[in-house]
């Protein structure tokens, strides 16, 4: 029970990585405030985990919003103890078909929205000089894998925002920022993913499918935020290989990388540019 007593709070929670982790904090005794769009889906999460929950469901972009879910969230325990920003949509698209506007929105979800809500969180945070936030990036926030430029773009950004906050608060204050970078993990991120009109996709990949149990990736990951890791890669096989390569032999993996696209644009040349639908390869 290493988070007995603690108030924990995750986006995205009502289904995938959010919802394993809600369930694996709840069952280290944590005190769970539970966000995403859906109240009727988080309410059957706080049912299914048990516990002690607070439902408090918002639109990640509802920039008005997020204030008052703040204040909300820090008093209904008297704070709250680790913010998991772990809400966020992918991409399955080509850049050369992808509409300006998918990048915004991928932007604004998966990079401004964590930021925000961690910004109006840290007053609270500084004052009581103690708290831990944690950042649900992606692999692809190392590689910049085909069919992923706004995800990985965003991504990346959260990486680089944690690690600069980290070196603010961590020492400074006696906050810990941990990044999580998780490879494939069996969610409906693929079926979730924009594709270049912003469309959902509607359809997993094989990637996914055979991608890690969430609830194993929740385990790591809750493992990490109890010893205080910064950063952690929740990848196996060739999505691990990529991103340990990244900084080992960052040429190799760009001529790697760039055989995808070779396919890819073959692919889409034959099938005619119009109505053609990627699949990717395997990096998430």
């Amino acid at each position: 029970m290493r988070f007995e007593g603690r108030i924990v709070w995750v986006t995205g929670a009502s289904s995938g990585i959010g919802e394993a982790l809600a369930a694996a904090f709840a069952a280290e005794g944590a005190r769970l405030v539970l966000s995403g769009r859906r109240r009727e889906a988080l309410e059957a999460v706080a049912g299914r985990i048990g516990g002690e929950a607070l439902v408090l469901p918002f639109e990640a972009t509802d920039w008005g919003a997020l204030a008052g879910a703040v204040e909300q969230a820090w008093g209904w325990r008297g704070g709250v103890d680790i913010l998991v920003n772990n809400a966020g949509v992918s991409q399955r698209s080509l850049a050369v078909d992808t509409a300006p506007e998918v990048y915004r929105t991928l932007i604004e979800v998966d990079l401004l929205a964590p930021i925000w809500l961690t910004q109006l969180l840290l007053p609270h945070m500084v004052e009581r000089r103690r708290g831990h936030i944690v950042a649900i990036s992606s692999v692809a926030g190392r590689v910049g894998p085909v069919l992923r430029t706004g995800y990985a773009a965003a991504k990346h950004g959260l990486i680089g925002y944690c690690d600069a906050l980290r070196a603010e608060v961590d020492a400074a204050y006696g906050i810990k920022v941990t990044t999580v970078l998780p490879g494939s993990v069996r969610t409906s991120v693929a079926a979730n993913a924009l594709q270049a009109d912003g469309s959902a996709r509607g359809a997993s990949d094989a990637n996914i499918e055979a991608g890690m149990d969430p609830a194993e990736c929740a385990r790591r990951v809750v493992d990490a935020v109890a010893a205080g890791t910064r950063e952690l890669i929740v990848a196996e096989g060739a999505e691990a290989f990529a991103a340990g390569l990244r900084f080992q032999d960052p040429e190799k993996l760009f001529d790697l990388l760039s055989g995808e696209g070779v396919r890819l644009a073959r692919a889409r040349e034959e099938a005619g540019g119009a109505g053609f639908r990627p699949e990717p390869m395997k990096l998430d």
